[in-house]
């Protein structure tokens, strides 16, 4: 993919549409459809969730999500940072990346029973279908994010 652009999966007709960063903020339309492509899909980088917002903006999005629960405290989190910063570049507009601090955020801690960290929950139409524990490399992520895909 060419670094100055995105791919975003339009939510109605599901045709991939390449947005030039330097439009980002405006609100484009699909090249098939016309539907305007949501700007909450066209992100290239980490959303944060807490708490209050998860429901919303991981269980109720309409497609595929990886979440990296993590604590700044935690040196292993630290190392997978910045690959989940390029992942979210890399797959914008196809995959949601958002980062929970399990710190702030005991209550969805707890209810996907994370125990270790780093650990990341992907999630396809709001249904968990995996989970990833450990500080993994950029390749092992990306193989279970494109299996998400297909």
């Amino acid at each position: 993919m060419n670094g100055d652009s995105i791919i975003a999966k339009c939510q109605k007709c599901g045709t991939k549409n390449r947005i030039p960063r330097n439009r980002m903020g405006e609100t484009p339309l699909c090249g098939k459809c016309k539907t305007p492509l949501s700007p909450r899909t066209m992100t290239d980088k980490p959303i944060d969730v807490t708490d209050m917002s998860f429901q919303s903006e991981i269980i109720g999005f309409p497609g595929p999500v990886l979440v990296d629960c993590w604590a700044p405290w935690c040196g292993p989190c630290r190392t997978v940072g910045p690959v989940i910063e390029q992942l979210a570049s890399e797959y914008a507009g196809r995959v949601r990346i958002a980062k929970l601090n399990v710190d702030e955020n005991p209550q969805t801690a707890s209810r996907y029973s994370i125990r270790s960290i780093p650990t990341m929950l992907l999630f396809k139409n709001g249904d968990l279908v995996n989970n990833l524990v450990g500080a993994l490399p950029k390749g092992e992520i990306e193989s279970h994010l494109n299996s998400l895909l297909n």
